[in-house]
Formats: C-alpha cells, structure tokens, sequence
C-alpha cells in the first residue's frame, strides 16, 4: 500500500488517468479515495497519516513478538536486480545448520524467489502484492503466524524490489538492510536518500564485476555516507562468496544480540568487513 494514496489493489481509470483507487482496510471495509489531480492536499496528507499510523501499530506488535521469542528479523530492500535472492540463499546455505531460519518473500506477482528458498530446506512463505510496491506490517504478521517460527531463530524479510516505498514502512524489523548493486550506479543514495537514512548496514553486491565496470567505490560510499553518516557497509560479492565473512558475522552477532541484551543494537557490534 502506497503511503501517498493507499493504492494497492483495484484503479479505476478514465481515458487511462487514474481517479480512484479502491481500497479494501483491515476490517474489511471497502473505501474509494480521489487520486490524481483532483485529490486535495489535506486529503492525501491524512491518507498518508492514517495509512503510517495502522502499519506503525502492526509493526510494534510485530516487535513486540519477535524480541519476547529472541527472533532477529532483517528487512531486506533494494531494487530489482541487484542479487538479494542469491545473497539470501548463499547467506542460508553458510547459516542454516547453526540457525533455526525462515524466510518471508514479496513479489508483485509469481513465487519463483520462494521455491528457490524452499529448495535449500529453509521454510519460506510468499506474499504477492498484485499492483502492490512494498510488504507492510499486516503482510508480514500474517506471514509470521503462518510460519510458526522458533524461538532463538532468524527470520529474513526480502521485501519487494523497490528503493522508495519500502523506506517509508517499518515492519517491525530489527533492522533494514539496503543491497545495491555496482551495476546500478554511485549515485543511488542520492537519487533515493530515504531507503539508506532508513537503513543501518548497506551490501555493495557484484563487486567481482567491478573490473568491468566504471563504477568508484569510493564515491558511492561517500554519497551513502553522506545521507546516513552511521551506516555499515560490507563490499561483498554473494555469487563468488568474497566479503561473506563479515556479512554474516554480523548476524550473528545480531541475532546473539536479541538473546543476551534485546537493547543492544547491532550496529554498536564491531564490523568484520573481510573474509
């Protein structure tokens, strides 16, 4: 659901302009909203107060479940393409004979991101979003009763391949994790700033590709920096295993975190950023 109209099922549209959007809310109840320039400002600011507000209470509830049963939850957003299905399979693979693991997926449509979870033995559940941009807190609650986590246990979120809508919706996660990619450019942090204040570890992905590419590694850390000056960064490569160690010592120590000292956050954790 969009945080701007609440847009994520059905658009009416007229000569291809859309003017409404039908929207069904958690009770079940169906409402229809101006959209487009017909929609005052007051109205789309309370939208969006509104639309905040409900996820913002699923998400605490959401919080509040996974600190009591010691389950560490990452977000994992970043836009299509940039290897966050590999990097999670690859991160399961190094993980999952030391850690209870279950993965929840969102899509718009399709569960192929899903099945090649299940096929390293890991449950993962998929939630297809249909004309939706993102995962919200109520999605991921469903999911979570669905999966009937274990306690002590880590439990990954890779959200809907998008760099804007995800930043705005917490889900009650430990922390949000941004992948980016250096096939898509340095310039990323500062074309979509919110997703990496919001985020508190970046993954520059694919850097074995980096010989082939005009991409300075340098100048996109500064620009991430620049919008988030606590971020972590990890240089990794998920398909030929380079800069693994450190990603996945750091959930370790994160999910270690949530057992000893569920106030402890992970980035006060020292950073291994090498194998």
């Amino acid at each position: 659901m969009c945080t701007t109209c609440g847009c994520g099922t059905d658009q009416v549209q007229l000569n291809g302009e859309n003017l409404y959007c039908h929207e069904r809310d958690n009770t079940g109840e169906h409402h229809y909203h101006a959209h487009g320039p017909g929609a005052s400002t007051s109205r789309m600011v309370r939208i969006e107060r509104d639309i905040l507000s409900k996820n913002n209470r699923y998400a605490n509830d959401n919080r509040e479940y996974l600190v009591k049963n010691a389950i560490f939850m990452l977000n994992l957003v970043s836009s299509p393409g940039s290897g966050k299905t590999t990097l999670l399979i690859e991160t399961i693979k190094a993980l999952q004979h030391s850690l209870s693991i279950a993965v929840i997926e969102g899509d718009q449509q399709t569960d192929q991101d899903a099945a090649r979870i299940r096929a390293t033995g890991v449950p993962a559940l998929q939630i297809n979003t249909g004309k939706g941009c993102h995962l919200d807190a109520h999605m991921v609650r469903h999911a979570m009763q669905q999966l009937n986590l274990q306690k002590n246990s880590l439990l990954f979120v890779e959200n809907v391949g998008n760099l804007v809508c995800p930043a705005g919706f917490d889900l009650g996660e430990a922390h949000k994790v941004v992948i980016l990619s250096v096939t898509e450019g340095e310039d990323k942090p500062l074309k979509y700033p919110d997703i990496f204040h919001a985020a508190d570890l970046m993954l520059l992905n694919k850097c074995d590709l980096l010989p082939y590419l005009s991409f300075d590694v340098e100048r996109v850390i500064e620009y991430a920096r620049r919008i988030n000056p606590a971020l972590q960064i990890i240089q990794i490569s998920a398909a030929q295993g380079t800069g693994m160690h450190g990603w996945i010592e750091w959930i370790k120590a994160g999910q270690l975190s949530v057992r000893t000292d569920k106030t402890e956050r992970v980035a006060a954790l020292p950073l291994h950023s090498s194998d």
